[in-house]
């Protein structure tokens, strides 16, 4: 990604310009440079897009009123000034409002942190900012979040499932709730049939979450849900898609897949012995329908990549879901990149490809790649 696309750029002085014009309009008298002054201090350059937003929040409060309460007033006066200049109904870029409720929040009476949460989610995400309030009060902000769950706006909706996801990525851990996960439920209860698929797939999210420590419980839910409407299946589909990568026998004849023993793997193989890094690896194989009658089948495969100690750790692909006719044979050809990308660190020499057909897993081929 170019310098020119940093994410952390968006904060730059045409933003802060035209935040500085709502600021003047709400908390005169405003100094305009004493806040640009403030901002873009000598470790400005050296922040990145968490820590300028949060130094933000931190300039923010020098300006606005000492009582929450009030501060939360003024936000509120902002986002009615802003929000109908944007395009977007929600802007990342204010997610320091948010923040600032979450900074300034603590040991505030919870009224007023729950008014500013409730508030600002309508503009920018505040899934994060809510996640102190259930560590340091979990009865309370659960039985708000219970009652969010049926407010009419839908990101105040998608608040109440997201901001409990116990292993939400980026947000501070709610062990308490990674361990027991029964007090989210009746919020998950509340919005599995919701209008918006946005706050559906919220709901998804959470139970795949919690799925990784309590797998029971998750297909407990899926098999009382299955089978209601479209929406919650595709809802459920997506919840136990972890589950599914595993292999999970439940989760997988939940959807109709069976056992594999009628279904046979043959003329595996890749392409290459050795590849090197930014190549394609190319495999192909025979996938044959034994049975007398049409089987549902999900194909996946699976790659065992080196890691830095030595071992191998599969990361597993999908090839797709569909019907095989009886006494059928289908040819399979594949490709697998292994360019580099931001998100994995490639190491020489051995990996493995296998293919999973219904949550088992055929042989393993190796091959070598070089850097």
């Amino acid at each position: 990604m170019s310098e020119s696309f940093l994410l952390k750029n968006m904060y730059n002085a045409t933003f802060y310009n035209s935040f500085c014009d709502a600021l003047e309009k709400v908390v005169p008298p405003f100094d305009r440079q004493q806040f640009f002054d403030l901002i873009f201090n000598k470790e400005w350059e050296g922040k990145e897009l968490k820590e300028r937003m949060k130094h933000t929040t931190k300039v923010l409060h020098q300006f606005l009123e000492k009582d929450l309460a009030k501060a939360i007033q003024q936000l509120s006066k902002l986002i009615d000034i802003i929000a109908p200049q944007l395009d977007t109904e929600q802007s990342f870029e204010y997610m320091f409002f948010a923040d600032y409720i979450e900074q300034y929040g603590q040991g505030e009476e919870l009224a007023s942190v729950f008014n500013g949460i409730e508030m600002t989610t309508q503009f920018t995400s505040a899934e994060f900012a809510v996640r102190p309030f259930i560590v340091a009060q979990q009865e309370a902000t659960l039985a708000q979040m219970l009652a969010w769950s049926k407010h009419p706006n839908p990101n105040v909706r998608r608040l109440s499932s997201e901001g409990c996801r116990p292993r939400l990525p980026w947000g501070i851990a709610l062990k308490a709730l990674k361990k027991d996960p029964k007090p989210i439920l009746p919020i998950l209860e509340n919005l599995k049939d919701d209008e918006s698929e946005y706050v559906r797939r919220s709901v998804a999210n959470n139970l795949n979450d919690i799925s990784k420590d309590h797998p029971d419980i998750v297909i407990a839910i899926a098999k009382k849900w299955f089978g209601k409407t479209k929406a919650t299946d595709k809802l459920i589909k997506h919840a136990l898609r972890g589950l599914l990568k595993q292999g999970h026998k439940e989760a997988l004849a939940l959807f109709g897949y069976a056992s594999s023993d009628d279904l046979k793997i043959s003329n595996f193989k890749v392409e290459k012995a050795v590849i090197q890094l930014g190549e394609d690896q190319v495999f192909s194989f025979q996938l044959e329908n034994t049975s007398e009658k049409a089987l549902k089948v999900r194909l996946e495969y699976g790659v065992y990549y080196k890691k830095a100690n030595g071992s191998l750790s599969r990361k597993v692909f999908q090839i797709g879901e569909k019907q095989y006719q009886p006494k059928s044979t289908t040819i399979i050809k594949k490709k697998q990149h292994f360019k580099p990308i931001t998100t994995r660190k490639y190491h020489a020499g051995e990996h493995q490809i296998t293919i999973i057909v219904n949550g088992e897993e055929s042989e393993k081929i190796s091959f070598t790649l070089m850097i």
